[in-house]
């Protein structure tokens, strides 16, 4: 009997990591298709050639330039925002939260732009007769998105923390939020100038392709502080599964697990905000995905849901290439398309179990 539990559950990891392989082969796949695909299209031994620095000066300069730090930000905003989903759904036993369905990405993008405009975070550029705004100071707008989006955390958790508080209350409270911070948002442009609130509004689109090599490096870099933070705490997360009470009754220190873990959330997110624009559903949606696949254990639940966010935002940004090709469509507008039939299903779902 002890055998053959043993055997089981070795092949319940065997599954597991096997599912996590193909996901990483798919997404390899879809990154080399990403850097095919395009307005100026490429075949594969062209990518190779460029790749390894041994292509044309057209090819490298497409691939090195344009498409490279494209596939870079795709899959370290992916990471940031499914790795938030999937924790946030965990800590505040709600299947329908996600860093865009609780208001943190609007109340991030309310901070980037109060930090674009009131604090100098931007300087306007003068290229013959157009004007641009540039991010100069890309910590300053972190900071400033992390705190707005870390208010909206901290009112989100205050509230999961009242009793008879169901996961419909909290999207509607997500939702009030979002509506907060888009009104002041609102009042902030009006006492912007015309170029700054063009700025904002554009970048409020969401636009992998204005993430530099420094803004990549930053989510990045926080994105495995992150991943080493949850994966230390994934056998709490497995705990809290079965509820707050019962993951105390185990050792966990739920008091500290569950602000400190939205906290992370929160600052990955509105990170990645700040430097990429608004994306919405991309947490709801690989969390879900792999949880059909993999389950509650979130040993694999955590690796495998930022492997396909990854690979849902790549083909997001393919499609925004592709759809309607030279024009590069805002990738916020496709995810939200993506996103919002399963948000309408899972709240359909949730009201149809009360």
């Amino acid at each position: 009997m002890k055998k053959a539990k043993e055997e089981s559950y070795h092949q319940y990891i065997r599954h597991k990591w096997l599912i996590l392989s193909l996901l990483i082969l798919l997404a390899i796949s879809i990154g080399i298709f990403s850097l095919m695909s395009g307005s100026a299209s490429m075949s594969l031994s062209d990518v190779l050639w460029a790749i390894t620095g041994r292509g044309d000066m057209r090819a490298s300069t497409i691939i090195w330039n344009v498409r490279m730090p494209r596939l870079a930000a795709a899959a370290v905003v992916g990471i940031a925002l499914s790795m938030s989903g999937c924790i946030m759904q965990n800590v505040l036993r709600n299947p329908l939260a996600s860093a865009s369905t609780l208001g943190v990405s609007q109340g991030a993008s309310f901070g980037a732009a109060a930090a674009i405009i009131f604090l100098g975070a931007g300087t306007q550029n003068y290229t013959g007769n157009a004007t641009a705004l540039t991010i100069t100071q890309p910590y300053m707008v972190s900071l400033s998105a992390f705190a707005g989006g870390m208010a909206t955390t901290l009112a989100i958790l205050t509230l999961s923390r009242k009793r008879n508080s169901s996961p419909v209350v909290l999207v509607l409270a997500g939702v009030a939020l979002s509506a907060m911070f888009s009104g002041a948002l609102t009042l902030i442009q009006y006492f912007a100038d015309d170029v700054m609130v063009a700025t904002i509004v554009y970048w409020t689109f969401g636009n992998l392709g204005r993430a530099g090599l420094r803004e990549i490096g930053i989510i990045g870099t926080l994105d495995l502080f992150a991943f080493v933070f949850f994966a230390l705490n994934s056998w709490n997360y497995n705990a809290l599964e079965s509820g707050h009470d019962t993951a105390k009754s185990l050792g966990v220190n739920t008091d500290i697990l569950v602000p400190s873990s939205l906290a992370v959330c929160a600052l990955i997110t509105s990170v990645s905000v700040a430097f990429t624009g608004c994306i919405s559903f991309i947490g709801l949606i690989a969390s879900h995905i792999m949880r059909r696949f993999v389950g509650n254990d979130f040993r694999f639940l955590i690796p495998c849901s930022s492997i396909a966010g990854v690979i849902i935002l790549l083909a997001a940004d393919i499609g925004c290439r592709m759809i309607v090709s030279p024009i590069v469509l805002p990738i916020g507008a496709l995810t939200s398309f993506m996103g919002a039939p399963l948000f309408l299903y899972l709240i359909l779902h949730q009201e149809k179990s009360r």
